[in-house]
């Protein structure tokens, strides 16, 4: 069989053209859908809302932080497409002493295309995988950046309030859409409190559509606290999926941008 490495430096052997894939990490699912592996895919977690008729339809693995390993196993599949983060190690082991497992460790806009390529050539879609990645280049060469980056706070969590460090996917999609993480000095995904909200003074607060579901509601709560600043919902999707979703999100960024200029 085929010998792969993947983001994490790991070795595995994969099936040639493998015919039973499960995919456990939304981002990657539509990718795979993008790729048009529309028979191959047999599993995939319920946070894999695209395609929505995949999501419909296709055997449902438990989520990404908590795998149903019986329904995986049931399965019998070739190939699970993973992630460092977004999966739990410990599942991951598991499953990889009895099933080949592809790790994905995306952390920027050149590992990303990185993940693409690789999948399409597993998945003999090198083709269609080189298109999207061309796609995703040319769109983000469109991006209208600001004259000066946008001081902005990026929220992914309510109750503590949370944010994004230097070492996130959703950090590097900021600096290419021209906003300045003014918590980007830290790491990973860190708590912050509405005082150091305050105190750092940004000019745009983004509250994220996942894994918290903000709305206008905690827009108008926050309001009072940061005036003069900018507070706008923001689609998650468009800072956090590392797939395909990718060609779409330089043109949100633009729209996103006229909102502060």
């Amino acid at each position: 069989m085929p010998v792969y490495t993947n983001q994490t430096y790991r070795r595995v052997e994969i099936p040639l053209t493998p015919r039973r894939i499960i995919s456990v990490v939304p981002s990657q699912t539509e990718l795979l859908y993008d790729l048009g592996l529309e028979n191959e895919i047999i599993g995939i977690t319920r946070f894999c809302i695209h395609p929505d008729h995949w999501f419909r339809s296709k055997n449902r693995v438990g989520g990404t932080k908590d795998l149903r390993i019986e329904r995986i196993v049931a399965l019998q599949p070739d190939l699970i497409i993973a992630n460092k983060e977004e999966n739990v190690k410990e599942q991951i082991e598991r499953l990889s002493a009895d099933y080949p497992v592809w790790i994905s460790d995306v952390h920027d806009l050149s590992s990303a295309l990185e993940m693409i390529a690789q999948l399409g050539e597993i998945t003999d879609r090198i083709t269609k995988a080189n298109e999207i990645c061309e796609k995703i280049l040319y769109a983000f060469e469109q991006i209208n950046l600001p004259v000066k980056p946008v001081r902005t706070a990026y929220l992914i969590w309510q109750h503590p309030l949370m944010t994004v460090g230097h070492d996130s996917f959703i950090h590097a999609m900021m600096q290419k859409a021209g906003l300045q993480n003014i918590f980007g000095e830290q790491k990973r995904y860190p708590e912050i409190t509405l005082q150091q909200l305050q105190d750092a003074r940004p000019e745009l607060v983004l509250l994220s559509s996942e894994p918290f579901p903000f709305t206008q509601k905690h827009i108008d709560e926050l309001q009072p606290h940061l005036p003069g600043t900018t507070l706008l919902l923001a689609d998650g999707e468009m800072f956090s999926w590392y797939g395909s979703r990718m060609i779409q999100a330089p043109a949100y960024f633009n729209e996103l941008l006229k909102a502060v200029r």
